[in-house]
């Protein structure tokens, strides 16, 4: 990723709520630099404190320690005039749409550029082109009951494009979608992304939405960053036992270790298109057991991951270590206690 200025720079960011009997630590000691356009994921587990995360960037919710510096200024220090401006450059999209029933797709668009104070007519023409932009020009009359999951959500879309923002905030917004839904949204979103050069952060609970779009991604557990890298890197060497279970967490349910030895092995470019496994069996003189594999798309790059199981005698298992050295393939021990 080419030299970019910070956007977004989240700075020992910490939130605590009030519960019945005590307070509640939803977000600790954040720290977090996100880049003018790029495409930044945001994963954690129901409950980790990722939706709390993003209503902390624009000041939805105050932090209760730290601050948000956005496009050079401390969110903190500004009015709340000022503050209604900065908020106003981040544009936000849910899951569940959030579109209001009573107006059309146009009036919907429109609606936050009304409340700007743009006149009507303008206010109008504006919602018209985002709807070109996303790709329903034709549904301008059309109310909220009358469409799709795909559609509302490319309404919202327009929606939260409709103020110019510089960034836009997606709080699982794919979440309620179907799969094939899922990746048309996912592609308007980086096509936004490389047109205008709106940075994007997107929040998610799914992997899978993280390696199609995202450039770098942050890992939350239990309130705080786990790890945060390239896509790319966090998918070759997850560096905590939550970006392990992300990685290849559901795959392994079904796998019995019962105190056997399993490698997960790594292929990109062309080492996926060649046979390792038929040429590890040939080199160590005995057959392979694979255990679960996998190849996907990380950005432009089709990347491919296998969990083999190491076999039990010292004297093959090296043989296997051997093999994966001399040919530079990353491998790591995987463990059943992990997942």
């Amino acid at each position: 990723m080419s030299e970019r200025n910070t956007i977004i720079e989240l700075s020992h960011l910490g939130k605590e709520f009030q519960g019945k009997d005590a307070k509640v630590r939803a977000l600790r000691d954040i720290n977090l630099k996100i880049e003018a356009g790029e495409i930044f994921g945001i994963i954690g587990l129901s409950g980790a404190g990722k939706s709390t995360l993003v209503r902390c960037i624009n000041f939805l919710e105050t932090p209760t320690e730290g601050d948000v510096i956005f496009d050079g200024r401390s969110l903190k220090s500004l009015t709340e005039k000022e503050l209604r401006e900065a908020r106003r450059s981040m544009g936000m999209i849910f899951q569940q749409f959030n579109l209001l029933a009573q107006r059309n797709v146009l009036k919907n668009i429109s609606f936050p550029l009304e409340i700007a104070g743009v006149p009507k007519k303008q206010a109008l023409e504006r919602a018209k082109e985002l709807l070109e932009i996303v790709g329903l020009s034709d549904k301008a009359r059309s109310y909220p009951s009358q469409l799709s999951g795909g559609q509302k959500q490319r309404v919202a879309i327009a929606r939260a494009l409709a103020g110019n923002p510089k960034v836009l905030l997606c709080d699982e917004a794919t979440s309620a979608l179907d799969p094939n839904t899922t990746n048309s949204i996912l592609q308007l979103l980086k096509e936004i992304n490389q047109k205008y050069g709106i940075t994007i952060i997107i929040i998610t609970h799914e992997m899978k939405v993280v390696e199609a779009v995202c450039d770098r991604v942050a890992i939350i557990d239990q309130s705080q960053i786990a790890e945060c890298g390239p896509v790319s890197e966090v998918f070759h060497n997850p560096k905590s036992q939550i970006g392990r279970h992300f990685i290849l967490g559901d795959a392994l349910k079904e796998i019995s270790f019962d105190n056997q030895l399993f490698y997960r092995i790594i292929f990109d470019g062309l080492e996926a298109t060649e046979p390792v496994i038929a040429k590890m069996a040939l080199a160590c003189k005995f057959p392979v057991n694979i255990a679960y594999a996998s190849t996907k798309r990380i950005g432009d790059k089709a990347v491919g991951q296998m969990v083999i199981q190491v076999p039990e005698r010292d004297e093959d298992r090296q043989k296997v270590v051997r093999f994966l050295e001399t040919e530079r393939i990353p491998y790591e021990e995987v463990e059943g206690n992990e997942f």
